[in-house]
């Protein structure tokens, strides 16, 4: 099988929209959460928000075709050639490159728009270019327009192992030799009153800090109130070694491991076997003990109940080495991106790799006694050597996703 290196990364998050923004608040653990609200809409919530529309990034004509997310897409991946050195984008690349990206709920804003327009406005026939703007594979189409790649053009929906999903395939689809280069990665813009509300109806988001609602999500924390919902995209070029070498690219990493699994359990409730044995695949599939392990970013969302069962899962792969293994959840900054968070976390694992320090789980100021692991509380650690990292992502349905990096020895 052929090695599988990660070349470029491109962020567009709550706490930056390019890697380097990402890097500073990482080292600064700076929130990028603050207050969501909608017109008539009375409840207010803390949210991941990305300012800005980025409509100046694209022609006119183009416009009615996109939605939110497939504008963030778009400018990400384009962050994420040109970060590989690819700025002009691919040439022709045929068949030999492909794009696969992971939503959960695609064109949101597009599919909120038109129903309110039926509902309320009493219209009979959506805008021309609805179904195109608000339809799943909206953004992997787009980027496969832009930089015409013909081969594999595949979005996957998984709830929030989506992208990690996407990252998985993409990496299958190099090491058997069927691709030489991959755009790989999430995407999600769901901040509007109708998704708001169908979260709240679970009884699952966060409520806004009194004090501070930067500090409203706190991953394994006794007090620990639910998710913080969050937009983005975050695109990833993978590359065959080979491939990566003859045109003399920098690679961040190996992609070295790709477990999946499901918990056959629950349809919204987690379940540690489908964890552990994503986890435990991985590890495999890198031909690694869980000792090897440098960092490992937890899916951690601050619920109430998945919290403790991450941590019973991540108990159960690592055996004697969860003690040791530092752990943190960097979703205290950015909020849970869904399908987007595969993606970002192992963007964050490759950054972490890169600089040489540990991300904290930001507010962990007093741990549950359900969730003791080695935590990174409060302050990143620096200094760090870093050889192989693993996130771990979990999904409504009972998906899960891990994927390990690996340091490359030159």
């Amino acid at each position: 099988m052929k090695e599988v290196v990660v070349t470029g990364l491109g962020i567009v998050s709550p706490i930056g929209q390019s890697a380097a923004e990402v890097l500073d608040h990482l080292l600064a653990v700076r929130s990028g959460i603050s207050l969501w609200s909608a017109e008539g809409f009375t409840k207010t919530f803390p949210a991941g928000i990305i300012r800005g529309d980025f409509n100046d990034h694209f022609e006119k004509k183009d416009l009615p075709y996109l939605d939110r997310i497939t504008k963030m897409s778009i400018v990400a991946a384009e962050q994420a050639l040109a970060d590989a050195g690819l700025p002009s984008g691919l040439g022709e690349p045929g068949p030999r490159a492909g794009v696969f990206a992971g939503t959960v709920s695609g064109g949101a804003d597009t599919q909120t728009t038109w129903l309110h327009d039926y509902s309320a406005g009493g219209k009979q026939t959506a805008r021309p270019f609805t179904l195109m703007a608000g339809m799943h594979n909206a953004p992997a189409a787009w980027i496969s327009i832009r930089h015409r790649i013909a081969g594999p053009v595949i979005t996957h929906s998984s709830a929030c192992a989506s992208s990690g999903a996407a990252i998985g395939d993409a990496m299958r689809w190099i090491r058997a030799g069927d691709l030489d280069l991959a755009i790989a990665g999430g995407c999600e813009a769901t901040l509007n009153a109708p998704v708001m509300g169908a979260w709240d109806g679970l009884r699952a988001l966060a409520r806004p800090d009194p004090g501070d609602v930067g500090r409203s999500c706190r991953p394994f924390s006794r007090d620990r109130g639910g998710l913080v919902l969050a937009e983005g995209a975050v695109f990833l070029v993978l590359e065959s070694a080979e491939h990566a070498a003859s045109r003399g690219a920098h690679a961040y990493a190996t992609l070295s491991g790709y477990g999946i699994a499901c918990d056959a359990y629950h349809v919204g409730s987690p379940h540690s076997r489908g964890q552990t044995a994503a986890i435990t695949a991985a590890l495999r599939d890198a031909g690694l003990h869980p000792s090897d392990l440098s960092y490992i970013n937890a899916h951690a969302t601050a619920t109430p109940t998945g919290d403790p069962v991450e941590v019973a899962s991540l108990r159960d792969a690592l055996g004697d080495a969860a003690d040791a293994v530092p752990v943190s959840s960097t979703k205290a900054q950015h909020g849970h991106m869904l399908g987007a968070a595969s993606a970002m976390e192992l963007a964050v694992c490759l950054l972490a790799m890169k600089h040489g320090f540990l991300p904290a789980t930001a507010f962990l100021e007093d741990i549950d006694p359900a969730c003791q692991l080695r935590h990174v509380p409060m302050v990143v650690e620096r200094d760090v050597h870093i050889c192989h990292t693993l996130s771990l992502s979990a999904g409504f349905g009972g998906t899960n996703i891990a994927l390990v990096a690996s340091r490359r020895i030159d």
